[in-house]
């Protein structure tokens, strides 16, 4: 597919929010013709999608609430140096969420769920091909599978059923033997015995320049990103008409995209949803000069984090909290990653270390919304992606372009419509 647009109807259209998911939606917008501009307080690539793993996890399609994490949950909620963290404040907030995320673990569910994601996930690197085909970093995606390691193979055995789903759905995976392990990793040899290894994963080595390299690619084609916050949504007799930005500078469009992650949560009133999304803190450990070579990403199943070789540095992350909304970072929780990290590896260096934290905007049923509004019916809304918004960048945008033109979507976007938890 080229990167020449494939229809010209010259209607403005904004997106809000610069982050993965609405830099795709506006380069998608953008190939169909459309003249884009793109809204985001935060200088390019600086957004939730910067601190993840950069994992393309296209078999994660099993929602958190499986049993086996359910039984986790209370032990590392009493916790503070495990993977999942509650502070004491949030819970009143957030306990309604649990509720929701707690029914979502019936085992039809998960199937359910599964399934409707892998219809998504299976298209992750065909949506990408166009826009990173008229990148100038050829390389901006790598080529090497993701693992997973664990201490001993009871969790293995325990997610057997979950794994087996995966397969029936499209995803492979292989079995690692410590020999296998060390031919991989070589700085782990000795240390792992078990292992699973995901050869239809990516992961990216750079998020940020990742983001960045798109947004350019964007506004090298002629669109306009506008550094600033979108204040609301302009309407008229059940239209939206445009975007007005916090300085009271108003763009005019005939189409709007709500993408903003958990920032989207401002204008669920104009676009008449009830929504329950959460901002989860995700935290990362930054070491500019590790003195380790890690060739892989790496997730740590028992420790609950992940190695992430980056062009910046080694980032070791995957920790999360609940902390409320509008909370600070409570950055102890990298500091926890790092303790954890330096026990597997400790001839890690610390000196450079940077710590960050991006807030994942999940769903109960970690399931995006991908859908248009019935208020305001030409305001489109894509978000919610919780940890997948790097891997669903593309296939939402595509599907966004899709349904702003009126054309039919590949796939069936019930399972992600905003309604579904009226």
């Amino acid at each position: 597919m080229s990167g020449a647009p494939q229809s010209a109807p010259h209607e403005a259209a904004v997106v809000i929010g610069g982050g993965i998911v609405g830099v795709c939606c506006a380069l998608y917008l953008q190939r169909g013709g459309y003249e884009v501009t793109l809204v985001d307080p935060e200088a390019p690539g600086n957004s939730t999608a910067k601190w993840s793993c950069g994992q393309m996890a296209v078999s994660e399609v099993i929602p958190l609430s499986k049993p086996g994490i359910l039984m986790k949950v209370p032990g590392w909620l009493m916790d503070q140096k495990g993977p999942l963290a509650l502070r004491p404040g949030a819970l009143p907030g957030i306990l309604p969420w649990f509720l929701r995320f707690m029914a979502s673990a019936r085992h039809s569910k998960i199937v359910d769920i599964a399934q409707s994601m892998a219809t998504l996930t299976h298209d992750v690197y065909t949506d990408y091909a166009p826009l990173l085909e008229i990148c100038e970093d050829k390389a901006l995606l790598g080529q090497r599978p993701v693992l997973e390691l664990f201490d001993n193979p009871n969790a293995i055995e325990r997610d057997k059923a979950h794994l087996e789903l995966r397969q029936s759905l499209g995803f492979s995976y292989q079995r690692l033997n410590a020999t296998e392990i060390a031919d991989l990793e070589p700085a782990l040899a000795g240390r792992f015995s078990h292992g699973l290894l995901f050869p239809d994963w990516r992961f990216i080595s750079d998020t940020e320049g990742f983001i960045a390299a798109l947004t350019g690619s964007f506004v090298s084609r002629g669109g306009r990103r506008v550094r600033s916050t979108a204040a609301r949504i302009d309407e008229s007799s059940g239209r939206a008409t445009g975007v007005t930005l916090e300085n009271g500078e108003r763009i005019a469009a005939c189409h709007v995209v709500v993408a903003a992650g958990t920032g989207s949560r401002r204008f669920f009133g104009q676009l008449g949803v009830n929504v329950p999304l959460e901002g989860v803190a995700g935290y990362q450990a930054l070491l500019r000069n590790p003195g380790v070579e890690i060739r892989h990403s790496i997730i740590y199943a028992d420790g609950g984090f992940c190695f992430t070789p980056m062009t910046r540095g080694l980032q070791i992350g995957g920790t999360i909290e609940f902390a409320g909304r509008d909370a600070k970072p409570n950055f102890k929780r990298a500091e926890i990653i790092l303790e954890k990290a330096k026990r597997i590896l400790p001839e890690l260096r610390t000196d450079g270390i940077e710590f960050g934290v991006g807030y994942r905007p999940f769903l109960p049923d970690t399931k995006p919304v991908i859908d248009r509004s019935h208020r305001l019916q030409n305001v489109f809304m894509a978000f919610g992606h919780g940890q997948l918004g790097l891997t669903l960048g593309a296939t939402t945008g595509k599907l966004i372009g899709d349904m702003v033109a009126g054309r039919a979507t590949k796939q069936n976007l019930a399972p992600f419509s905003a309604y579904r938890f009226a």
